[in-house]
Order: structure tokens, then sequence, then C-alpha cells
């Protein structure tokens, strides 16, 4: 899950992008990470709020199990599992 400054039409808070994301969020738990997409490459138009962002992050994942899946369990399997 990244670049909600990318799909949304309202801009911040994001509020159109959240369904989107949650269903993902929720439809794919063992499967999901979150990025920033920092530094935000390709974007002429205005630069995202890294705060907003990361405030985007519990209004996608709603759990601590959702949370703790998206930004730990599942970039550790990814990138250091052995």
């Amino acid at each position: 899950m990244t670049c909600p400054e990318r799909l949304s039409v309202q801009g911040p808070p994001y509020d159109d992008v959240v369904p989107y994301a949650q269903a993902i969020v929720e439809r794919f738990p063992d499967r999901v990470l979150w990025g920033t997409d920092w530094p935000h490459p390709n974007l002429k138009s205005h630069m995202p709020d890294d705060g907003a962002l990361v405030d985007f992050i519990p209004r996608i994942a709603r759990t601590p199990e959702q949370q703790r899946k998206l930004l730990v369990d599942n970039p550790m399997r990814l990138y250091w599992a052995r």
C-alpha cells in the first residue's frame, strides 16, 4: 500500500482512497506491504506530506494485527526470511 496521494481525487487526508486500501489490507493480510514512495518520483504538481501518509496507516490497517503484518511481519518475511 502506497501512494494514496497519486490515487486520491480529493487530496489529504485521502478519504476517497481509504475503502480501496482497506479492502486490499483485509483481502491480502499476509501479502500486503506499506511504503511511502519516498522521495515521491515524478510528481510535478505537489509534494505529499509524509506525516499525512503515516497517518493513513491506521485508517487502512485498523487493527493492531493488521498493522503488525503490514509494517513488520510481511516485510520481514519478504526481505529477510531465510
